[in-house]
This record gives C-alpha cells, sequence and structure tokens, in this order.
C-alpha cells in the first residue's frame, strides 16, 4: 500500500468514526451549514456546534451571535458586579450602574490604565451632594465584543470598585437576566 492509499483510508476511517454518530441525534434530519469564518464550527438547527476537537485547533469558536454577554459575578447594593476590559487587556470588575452619567473609577485602575487628568468636572451624588472630580480618558471599553473608543473616565478617590456608566452602554438595549447582562446594539431609524 501507498502513502496516498494509506492516507484515503485513515482520512475515510476518521469521517466515518466522526460521521456515524451523528446519525443517530435528535436533529438528524436537519441541515449543517459549513461557516466560512475562522476556527472550527458548523450550524445545525440553527445552533452552532463547535468542532474544534474535530478540527484540531486548540481555541473554542465563539459562537455567533447578535449581542454581547457579561456574567454576572455578584450584586452589590442590587447592582450587577461584571468583569470589564479596558484598552483591550485589562480586566476590573464594575458595578454596572444604570444611574451613573459617565464611567467612574478609583485611582488604582487609573494608575493601571496610565489615564491622567486632564480636567476637572462637576458631578452630583445620588445624596445630592455635589462633588469635583479629575477626567481623564481610556482607549477603550468593552464587554463580549461590545467596545466604545476613547471613554471619558472620572477618577474617584474613596471607591473600591468602578462604576459602568451611561457613555459606555447608552449605544445598547440592556437586558439585566439572573446571571448574565446582555447589551444588544440598537439599530439606527
Amino acid at each position: 500500500m501507498n502513502y496516498a492509499s494509506f492516507r484515503l483510508l485513515v482520512c475515510s476511517s476518521l469521517i466515518a468514526t466522526v460521521v456515524t454518530p451523528l446519525a443517530t441525534v435528535p436533529w438528524q434530519n436537519q441541515a449543517a451549514i459549513a461557516q466560512d469564518t475562522e476556527g472550527c464550527e458548523i450550524v445545525i438547527g440553527g445552533r452552532n456546534v463547535d468542532t474544534s476537537k474535530l478540527c484540531g485547533t486548540a481555541t473554542p469558536v465563539k459562537a455567533s451571535r447578535s449581542y454581547s454577554i457579561a456574567p454576572i459575578k455578584r450584586r452589590d447594593g442590587g447592582s450587577p458586579v461584571i468583569d470589564v476590559t479596558f484598552n483591550g487587556n485589562r480586566k476590573f470588575e464594575m458595578i454596572f450602574d444604570t444611574g451613573a452619567s459617565i464611567t467612574v473609577i478609583n485611582p488604582r485602575m487609573a494608575q493601571a490604565l496610565q489615564v491622567k487628568p486632564v480636567k476637572m468636572g462637576k458631578f452630583v451624588m445620588g445624596d445630592g451632594a455635589a462633588v469635583l472630580l479629575p477626567i481623564g480618558y481610556i482607549r477603550s471599553v468593552s464587554i463580549d465584543g461590545a467596545v466604545v473608543q476613547n471613554v471619558e473616565v472620572a477618577i474617584a478617590e474613596n471607591l473600591s470598585i468602578g462604576l459602568l456608566g451611561q457613555n459606555f452602554f447608552g449605544a445598547y438595549e440592556i437586558r439585566i437576566k439572573q446571571s448574565v447582562l446582555e447589551l444588544h446594539r440598537r439599530q439606527n431609524g
């Protein structure tokens, strides 16, 4: 047996091994659609199926969907606490604060993100008190593919955890569920 014949036999055996178990699944009569994307996935019955183990890829393929999801880690005063990525590579826990007009970070976060104050801003707190806070800018803020560039942030001294404000999520319809937060991009019009 030459190398080409051996290779064909091995490939045929692998295909038979992979395809045979699929013949017994409940959605066997539904069409499978190959995706023209990076990675290795198929869509069967409207569901994305990660086939990275069959393809030999190390990284699972992200399911395609039209919205972003943030798992809720816990709640602080009833508000969701989620992980937020800054500048593409730094993650911090933030309170998803629907009452905050802009995003607010603490000095530790500002130092880690190298945020330099460029002006002062007057803010009215929840208790009605007016305070002056330094304001700077962050290159990007993101949650699972939802990204906002050049985000204005206030820096508050006595803040243990940051507040993700409306200047991040204002372009999204928000769904706060029991264990996840969904951000759906608003349609123009």
